[in-house]
């Protein structure tokens, strides 16, 4: 890359854009069981993965599996657009100079910085993505969102952010492994059948396209989908937990609560039902933030509630990440 040429932001906000619209159609129905799980309400339902999916589908169609895509949907093109932008950012202020290559450990620390700030997008989509999945009976996403505002304001769109933030550092192993994944299998490829030094974060900066094999990228999608899950999970089933319930602690019933309240338009009908969580009517929400979410579901439930679903979030990571960055180098490639 030349040292005038422009750093164009658009090619990596389409492809991360259109690699995430692919990664969410692929992956939310295992998303929706990974949450059933983690929600104390619903996870002695089910007694594994697959009954989950039967279940579901028995009980509340095949559109039930997608219950809750509509918000995350919503925000797909700026949250991806804004994972792959911030992190191509956060790498250009560790380098000396754009055609450097970044060390691993410079990778790992801007795919957390990343994370971070995608959380800012990421909050609000999933918590309101979480209480509709936590919902057997159809609810919008802007019935959700309206009642959380009218009654918490901004600030009640962003329960949960702490561990949202934790769980979103995994961005940090993520692209670290989907990086050292290709690096080690381009490493073991004879020279004339590639390019050197090709890799994601390479062409980040000059935006020409990954030059290694297709099966390269599937695998190393998978790896980086399993490898940022596995640090990350149990402050996902903590979010889970603190998102899925009000911040509230009185013991005063919702609906009551909401019958005192300034009525919503029409269009969105009170939702006497939606947070049904036994926590919901104990004299102190143990759900109420991240530290005591941890200390409380250890005590009653043991270390093994930190891994709740773990399953199937494992099994959706293979494909979904794959479809991730396939996607993404395929709309790079096209694009340069």
């Amino acid at each position: 890359m030349s040292e005038n040429q422009e750093l164009n932001p658009a090619v990596d906000f389409i492809a991360g854009t259109m690699g995430g619209a692919a990664s969410l159609v692929v992956g939310f129905p295992f998303d929706t069981v990974k949450v059933r799980f983690q929600n104390p309400e619903f996870a002695q339902r089910y007694s594994s993965t697959m009954n989950a999916f039967t279940t579901i589908v028995r009980k509340e169609k095949f559109v039930g599996l997608y219950k809750g895509i509509t918000s995350p949907l919503a925000a797909v093109a700026l949250m991806n657009g804004l994972v792959f932008a911030s992190h191509r950012f956060l790498l250009k202020i560790q380098l000396d100079a754009n055609n450097d290559i970044p060390t691993m450990s410079q990778i790992a620390l801007a795919g957390a910085g990343c994370g971070a700030i995608s959380s800012i997008i990421t909050t609000p989509t999933e918590l309101i993505k979480i209480r509709q999945q936590s919902l057997t009976t159809p609810t919008s996403a802007k019935q959700i969102a309206w009642d959380i505002f009218r009654r918490f304001g901004v600030r009640g769109l962003y329960r949960g952010g702490t561990s949202t933030i934790l769980r979103d550092s995994g961005y940090g192993a993520y692209f670290w492994a989907y990086e050292a994944t290709c690096r080690y299998l381009n490493s073991r490829v004879p020279s004339t059948t590639r390019s050197s030094e090709t890799s994601l974060v390479v062409h980040e900066f000059d935006h020409q396209p990954n030059q290694s094999s297709w099966t390269t990228l599937l695998t190393a999608g998978a790896v980086a989908g399993i490898a940022g899950w596995i640090f990350t999970f149990p402050f996902d089933v903590v979010k889970t937990r603190i998102q899925g319930t009000e911040s509230s602690h009185t013991t005063q019933p919702l609906s009551t609560r909401l019958a005192n309240t300034v009525s919503p338009p029409a269009s969105y009908p009170v939702l006497s039902q939606m947070y049904s969580t036994k926590a919901m009517h104990s004299p102190v929400n143990p759900y109420r933030s991240t530290w005591p979410t941890i200390v409380n579901s250890y005590r009653s439930e043991g270390i093994r509630v930190f891994f709740r679903g773990l399953s199937p979030t494992l099994i959706r990571a293979i494909p979904v990440n794959m479809a991730t960055f396939a996607t993404f180098e395929a709309i790079v490639h096209a694009l340069s």
